[in-house]
């Protein structure tokens, strides 16, 4: 029996586990944080609760609930649930656990999902023991990792699964998580008598940095140390609390990811000229234990190949210092540090170390800032995880020098190192201020929400499937085609974004959608039924994970079709609001649909006010110009009606109109395609028809021209058009807007 079925079974032995394993959730609803992968509608969350898994592994620093989400699993599945500790496991576990599913599956037509715990710790040869069952499906693995599985995990295993990264718990997260354990009284502290002041509580979520099992651990061995007072009551006071919990943890590894990611940003900020960042990236580093040599080594490499010769001194400086700190050591060698790095930073050399104490105090009082997603090492993981998406190359602008920020967003326009007024330091005294100046402006003017800025998850291609997608979205004329990719482009869409085609009556959008966003979830609204049951069949050849959702109703229902609480990072549609009456409304209605945070909406809609005149046609050129005349006026009457929604509005209106539903950073532009139209027969015969015989029910051209001619000069002006129009080529200009709005995030 595992760690799981004896939870699941037993109930757990409360009285003797630790408060962390006592509060550890049983349900997907009990979970705490991580909703960017497990929030409603997305394809994890779909996963688990359908029973569906793949291969599936989780990478995280401690305490953020990879081995709890193992657990949620094995209390939801019906698969027979394993699990093994891959630092006491070995190569004959592994036969053991695979036996038994081979033979589960024969007898009893039931999967095995094997949780292995600490995956990374297991050699080569111990995953490729596992590798052929899980290539034939008799065993399903979730692997946990606090390493970058991409470089400790086996290539082989990495292509069967998919990855997920889990991230370090909010505060608000973590408040929820401690609250949670003071209340329970079946598993928690419900049955005492607890009062904590809320800013001991405050002290142990903040320094507990995103861990979940510190917050817990903490708090138990607060409660459990303290004297009830004369009335049971248990007070934990801030004196208690920092007692309880007093060093941050800083996420760091010597070996894996937090150790390339801040090298990375340290050589970054060394190469942008900004010395606070420097500073706190190089604190970081010494606070979390990393080798001085290391960081002396890499200063050494960076002289030479970001300097040079623009300062040839500044490999002799960095030399020097170096075999000063053998001698000194540490923590004296702190100094030499310092002052190498302030030194490649501004060129000169500086007396300024007492930056490097400054940004150290920084890490010791505040919660822990991560590297933002620009710096991060791109060498090993760019196209999966998104780092180092969106750093700009310095040495690519003129004086090599370019505004960006360097500082965590938590922050920002700290100032670390203060040039004096002495020496060489007087004369970058000015550039320093003025390039801090910049990079906050430019900082300003680019803010996103760091939590968005990340890719957390990836899958394995099915190129069979992705083959398909690829066929079915590039089945679109050169027209439509442009939108949809302009459309995209502005969405900038993420691989666990989920995501609303609206109005996608022939699937343009819902297939570049699933093909974008593999992890997440693409829900398609269609307006006519028959296309409905067409997407669906269609639907029907992808896998039931990545499939669409596919509804069929107003735009106004589209809220109570959305059950679970979906919401949507993305909306995308194709002609939704240009001929509604009450376009604020529908507008409203989809800013609703939106997700708070990262939410935004993207529209192409045809500015029919803008179509060409046929009066303007060259072939009439030499017709009878009273005819013509009559025509124009006709067309302008049809084009300049004030009722019809169709004509009424422009792109002004409709900025107008989603500012006014709340949307934020508003982008329009205008596409323009010229291109050859042949009108069929009959086309003209449908302008000139009656608004009766009309599929609209609207007055057309021929009732507007009946008016004002009367029937016999509107019969002339319908057989010349009929002459000129029908079955040739004529040259057609079609105006679409494309519009791009943001929600604004709640106070």
């Amino acid at each position: 029996m595992d760690l799981f079925e004896h939870n699941l079974h037993n109930g757990g032995r409360q009285g003797e586990e630790p408060l962390a394993a006592r509060m550890r959730p049983r349900t997907l609803d009990e979970f705490i944080g991580q909703e960017h992968i497990l929030a409603p509608g997305r394809l994890l969350r779909r996963a688990i609760q359908a029973d569906q898994l793949s291969s599936l592994l989780f990478y995280g620093p401690p305490g953020t609930g990879k081995t709890t989400l193992a657990a949620v699993i094995a209390n939801t599945t019906q698969s027979h649930f394993e699990t093994l500790n891959a630092v006491l496991a070995g190569v004959p576990d592994i036969r053991r656990v695979t036996e038994e599913a081979k033979r589960r599956i024969a007898e009893y037509q039931r999967r095995t999902i094997l949780f292995v715990d600490e995956v990374h710790r297991w050699n080569k040869a111990q995953q490729d023991a596992l590798l052929p069952w899980v290539e034939n499906g008799s065993v399903i693995l979730i692997g946990a990792t606090t390493e970058n599985p991409y470089f400790t995990v086996n290539r082989a295993l990495v292509s069967r699964s998919r990855i997920f990264q889990l991230r370090p718990l909010s505060e608000e997260n973590l408040q929820k998580v401690a609250q949670m354990a003071l209340s329970d009284q079946e598993r928690g502290y419900g049955n005492l008598k607890v009062e904590c002041s809320p800013e001991a509580l405050q002290h142990i979520v903040n320094v507990a940095n995103g861990d979940a099992r510190a917050v817990l651990n903490g708090l138990e061995l607060a409660v459990e140390t303290t004297e009830p007072e004369a009335d049971s009551t248990v007070r934990i006071t801030m004196d208690v609390a920092e007692e309880s919990i007093q060093k941050r943890a800083v996420l760091y590894d010597k070996e894996g990811d937090y150790h390339f990611d801040t090298i990375s940003a340290f050589i970054k900020s060394l190469r942008g000229s900004d010395p606070d960042a420097a500073m706190y990236w190089l604190a970081k580093m010494v606070y979390a234990g990393e080798d001085p040599r290391f960081i002396f080594r890499r200063m050494l490499i960076f002289a030479a190949e970001d300097i040079g010769l623009a300062q040839p001194y500044a490999l002799g400086v960095v030399e020097s210092a170096a075999a000063a700190f053998d001698r000194v050591g540490l923590p004296e060698g702190q100094y030499h540090l310092g002052m190498t790095a302030l030194y490649l930073a501004t060129a000169p050399k500086s007396n300024s170390v007492f930056a490097y104490f400054d940004a150290l105090a920084t890490i010791e009082k505040q919660r822990d800032g991560e590297v933002p997603t620009h710096l991060k090492d791109a060498s090993r993981d760019k196209q999966s995880f998104g780092h180092g998406q969106g750093y700009t190359y310095p040495h690519a602008y003129r004086e090599h020098w370019v505004a960006q920020q360097y500082l965590p967003a938590a922050l920002r326009g700290n100032v670390f190192y203060r040039p004096s007024e002495i020496g060489y330091e007087k004369e970058i005294g000015d550039t320093v201020e003025r390039r801090r100046e910049a990079q906050l402006a430019a900082a300003l003017e680019t803010e996103e929400e760091p939590a968005m800025a990340e890719i957390f998850s990836w899958s394995p291609p099915d190129k069979q499937v992705d083959a398909w997608l690829r066929r079915a979205s590039g089945k679109a004329g050169e027209r439509r085609g442009r939108v949809r990719d302009r459309l995209f482009e502005l969405a900038q869409c993420r691989r666990h974004h989920r995501l609303l085609c609206v109005g996608d009556d022939t699937g343009l959008l819902t297939w570049e959608a699933i093909r974008q966003t593999p992890e997440g979830g693409v829900c398609t609204h269609a307006k006519d039924k028959k296309a409905t049951e067409h997407l669906r069949e269609r639907a029907r050849q992808t896998p039931a994970l990545r499939a669409p959702r596919i509804i069929n109703c107003p735009l106004t229902v589209i809220p109570e079709k959305m059950e679970n609480d979906w919401r949507f990072e993305r909306i995308i549609g194709h002609n939704i609001v240009f001929n509604l009456a009450d376009k604020r409304a529908v507008l409203k209605i989809l800013y609703n649909l939106l997700t708070e945070m990262d939410g935004r909406l993207v529209l192409a809609e045809a500015i029919c006010r803008r179509a060409p005149r046929l009066a303007d046609m060259p072939m009439f050129q030499n017709s009878d110009q009273s005819l013509i005349k009559s025509l124009r006026e006709a067309e302008e009457a049809i084009y300049q009606n004030p009722d019809d929604p169709m004509v009424n509005w422009d792109e002004a209106t409709i900025r107008g109109q989603m500012e006014e539903s709340g949307f934020s950073s508003i982008d329009t532009e205008v596409l323009t395609f010229e291109e050859e139209r042949i009108f069929p027969p009959g086309q003209v015969d449908y302008w000139f028809a009656k608004q009766s015989e009309r599929k609209d029910n609207k007055s057309g051209l021929g009732d507007i021209l009946r008016r004002h001619l009367g029937t016999i000069q509107a019969k002339r002006l319908q057989d010349l058009l009929k002459n000129e129009l029908t079955r040739k080529q004529v040259p057609w200009k079609t105006c679409v807007l494309v519009v791009k709005g943001d929600k604004v995030k709640s106070a």
